[in-house]
């Protein structure tokens, strides 16, 4: 089983991309961020046309979640329950008995703003709703787009960028937190390159320069865990034409 998270930055410009990846890269679970559309916009058929299925929860202009799959999927939630959110962030669903929640976490802006201070009480949400997911469903993943570093490795600039977006202490004490529930980062499990980055900004050669963040994670529970065999970051669609800004991460089950 192959499962991946990909941030495609608007999926009405970029669905040729993704349909062209999942030709190419035919994983069993696709989470994609930022849609940028709504419900009624989503490109259904031509997922179906490819052979996979969609749930999806979308929003105009901005955010936008889904969940791309091979196998139904069941037991659907959108969003968070229990908190009050007018954004599309989350979408959860079980695919062949692994409990999948995709999610486009906040940005936050800069640290002391109103934004800074939704993405806080946002991710207290989400720790206490992925702490009741995992004593239900052992078998699960977690993967998206976090906009939140682990630490120095992730970040092309460590000193320069230290306490930035991203890089605070606070987000990764909360990032850390989600690791406390049980949860390991997949990619990390694995040997990986110098300087393993999943974003790019499209300004002054960040990508062909590697000044990069790695942000787009997939966190898995320890049954997952003891069923993975690889995970990278695969860096090849950043290299298309009006790519995203991210590129897709990808985790393999035995």
């Amino acid at each position: 089983m192959k499962l991946a998270t990909w941030n495609v930055n608007s999926l009405a410009v970029r669905l040729p991309q993704v349909l062209d990846w999942l030709a190419a890269n035919p994983v069993d679970v696709l989470a994609l961020q930022e849609l940028k559309l709504t419900d009624d916009k989503f490109p259904a058929q031509a997922f179906a046309d490819a052979g996979y299925q969609a749930q999806w929860h979308g929003q105009k202009t901005y955010n936008g979640v889904a969940l791309i799959t091979r196998s139904p999927s069941a037991d659907v939630v959108k969003n968070i329950p229990g908190f009050e959110d007018e954004q599309a962030r989350l979408i959860t669903a079980t695919v062949d008995g692994v409990r999948v929640i995709g999610g486009y976490f906040p940005n936050g802006q800069a640290p002391g703003s109103d934004k800074f201070a939704y993405k806080m009480r946002w991710l207290e949400a989400l720790r206490e709703w992925v702490r009741n997911e995992l004593i239900a469903h052992p078998a699960l993943v977690l993967m998206g787009d976090y906009n939140i570093t682990f630490d120095d490795l992730d970040v092309w600039d460590p000193q320069g960028l230290r306490e930035t977006i991203h890089c605070t202490t606070e987000e990764r004490t909360h990032l850390q937190s989600l690791i406390g529930l049980g949860l390991s980062d997949a990619v990390r499990l694995f040997p990986q390159p110098e300087k393993n980055y999943s974003w790019w900004d499209y300004r002054d050669l960040a990508f062909r320069r590697n000044r990069g963040l790695r942000i787009d994670h997939i966190l898995v529970s320890e049954a997952i865990k003891a069923r993975a065999s690889a995970c990278a970051v695969d860096k090849l669609p950043r290299k298309n034409e009006r790519p995203s800004d991210h590129a897709p991460v990808v985790l393999t089950l035995g």
